[in-house]
């Protein structure tokens, strides 16, 4: 549970693992992507095809990346965008020895960064100090142990070595030196193409805004389709990293997918891709689009016979060429598996009505070898007869509502999709933030309060009327209701008018009123507590009467909590 950190907590989601120790306005190189070889199928794994002797191949990547460094709120808002837009291009060249070794540069180039600078916990990080720059220079070598492109799967192993040529005030380096070694794994099965790898990158730990950075965990996966005859690769790609002294952790564990695609004319490939963060780790950003152009030499063709799927009938006469068949006079079996059966479902294809999945036996052929009726939300309620077939829902005798969920969850009639509070049940509301919401209730870690409790001016005294006495009766029959809420903490805050220190002993007198009032209703005094922040934790801006009313509020803070 995270309700015990402080409301107005701010979390920094930049790439600081890649800096071992920083001073108050030290850069850092602030993008977690990194090119795969070039030649490869995708952008951020490695296809493998260390094929050929001297096989020179240069390109370049592009990208441009929105909010890659932001200071957010407590509230998950945009406080401020230390780099806001960054605009590189990476240049680079791969080149094979010996049919197995490969040797790898690639140097990235801001061409645009900005942002406006922010602050977190007293410490200053200023915006990119220069709108170009160089990055830090990477050095890679490879060595393929298994396979070939175009099998299976094909085995590499390799290490990468950053050079600190990077400028850390334009967040475009780190200033020290990086090593990564890596393995990879790569291959094809008919249209089916695949790419993944794993590493690990060493520089001397640190800590930097609370969290550990240094050495850590690499990760990336590829998947797709190869078509148009081989020239085309389009699939979605994963790819990560996480420091090994906190492991998986929110911030420490930048993760990032994008949908890709690469076309090969003749020996030019040209790709394309877009893609976000998943997380808030370090340097993980909004938006990430990329596009690249490379030079891809083609092998020298090979004069001898080819038998691609090694089953003895060489491809030129073989009707199933990946895959291992028997000779047959037939030229349309030649090569093929006989006999014939795709899905494994121990149904030949000839006598298969669904040849690509796997089903059962049926004395209508219309259905023989097919699965039996689907229910893909496992309802009880069969796909062919739910409204709602990918949603988990009731059955009914109306066709149109048979198997989908109720509309209606916490019977207050109001309608789901109009309700703020769908399982709660509450009253109709014109605001559409209060519809359907009671005067209390259990949300996030809270209880969430609609309106706030009154006190007389300057005074922790509570008002006396049914405002008061509403909110504070429905906080109670909260508590009464859930007694697996063993402590609750009541906080007060004000808005930033008068002096501070008298405006932070009164946000902690009426917090201790309302504690008192609790306890006087017969709520055990150990499930409360109380504290006062005063204006320290602002929910709105103080410039305003609004906004000065909102933050002048008492929370309730579920702080232990026994769950089932």
């Amino acid at each position: 549970m995270m309700t015990h950190l402080p409301k107005a907590l701010l979390v920094l989601s930049v790439a600081l693992a890649t800096a071992p120790a920083f001073a108050q306005n030290a850069g850092f190189g602030v993008s977690r992507f990194e090119p795969a070889e070039r030649g490869s199928d995708w952008f951020a794994t490695d296809s493998l095809d260390l094929s050929g002797h001297g096989r020179l191949t240069v390109g370049a990547v592009g990208e441009y990346q929105y909010r890659p460094l932001v200071i957010y709120n407590a509230d998950d808002s945009v406080r401020a965008s230390v780099v806001e837009h960054l605009l590189r291009i990476h240049p680079g060249a791969s080149f094979v020895l010996w049919e197995r070794l490969r040797l790898g540069a690639n140097l990235p180039v801001a061409l645009y960064a900005d942002g406006d600078g922010g602050s977190l916990q007293g410490v200053r990080y200023s915006p990119p100090g220069s709108a170009q720059s160089l990055g830090d220079l990477r050095l890679g070598a490879d060595v393929r142990v298994l396979g070939e492109k175009g099998d299976l799967a094909t085995v590499a192993v390799g290490t990468q070595l950053w050079l600190p040529t990077g400028n850390r005030d334009a967040y475009a380096g780190d200033g020290r030196v990086r090593i990564a070694p890596r393995a990879m794994l790569a291959g094809e099965a008919g249209v089916f193409v695949y790419a993944a790898q794993v590493g690990a990158q060493f520089r001397r730990n640190a800590t930097y805004a609370s969290a550990p950075v240094g050495n850590e965990l690499t990760f990336a996966l590829s998947a797709g389709v190869r078509s148009d005859d081989k020239k085309l690769v389009i699939g979605p790609e994963l790819f990560g990293s996480t420091v090994f002294d906190d492991a998986f952790a929110r911030k420490t564990t930048p993760l990032e997918a994008l949908l890709g695609a690469h076309y090969l004319f003749g020996e030019v490939k040209v790709g394309g891709g877009v893609g976000t963060g998943l997380s808030r780790g370090y340097g993980t950003p909004v938006v990430h689009v990329l596009a690249g152009l490379e030079w891809v030499p083609a092998l020298a063709k090979v004069e001898a016979p080819s038998d691609r799927d090694k089953d003895g009938v060489l491809d030129a006469d073989d009707a199933c060429i990946d895959v291992p068949g028997v000779a047959s006079t037939d030229r349309a079996k030649n090569g093929c598996p006989l006999p014939l059966d795709r899905d494994k479902d121990g149904i030949l294809d000839a006598d298969d009505a669904c040849i690509d999945v796997p089903g059962v036996a049926s004395a209508d052929r219309t259905k023989h070898g097919c699965p039996v009726p689907a229910d893909r939300d496992k309802d009880g309620v069969l796909d062919a007869d739910d409204a709602c077939p990918d949603v988990p829902g009731n059955r009914t005798n109306d066709a149109k509502t048979n198997g989908c969920p109720d509309p209606d969850r916490d019977k207050d009639g109001i309608a789901n999709a109009e309700d703020a509070c769908p399982d709660e049940a509450g009253k109709a509301d014109p605001d559409p933030k209060r519809n359907g919401c009671p005067k209390a209730f259990v949300q996030a870690g809270q209880i969430r309060i609609l309106d706030q409790v009154k006190f007389k001016t300057s005074s922790a005294e509570i008002s006396p009327g049914k405002d008061s006495q509403e909110v504070l009766d429905a906080v109670l029959g909260v508590l009464q209701k859930f007694p697996e809420i063993k402590k609750v903490r009541v906080e007060g805050h004000t808005d930033s008018r008068g002096n501070a220190g008298f405006n932070k002993q009164l946000s902690a007198n009426r917090a201790a009123s309302v504690v008192k009032w609790l306890i006087g209703k017969g709520v055990a005094a150990d499930r409360l507590t109380s504290a006062g922040f005063g204006p320290e934790r602002p929910l709105d801006t103080n410039e305003t009467d609004a906004g000065r009313q909102n933050n002048r509020r008492v929370e309730f803070h579920i702080a232990e909590e026994n769950k089932p």
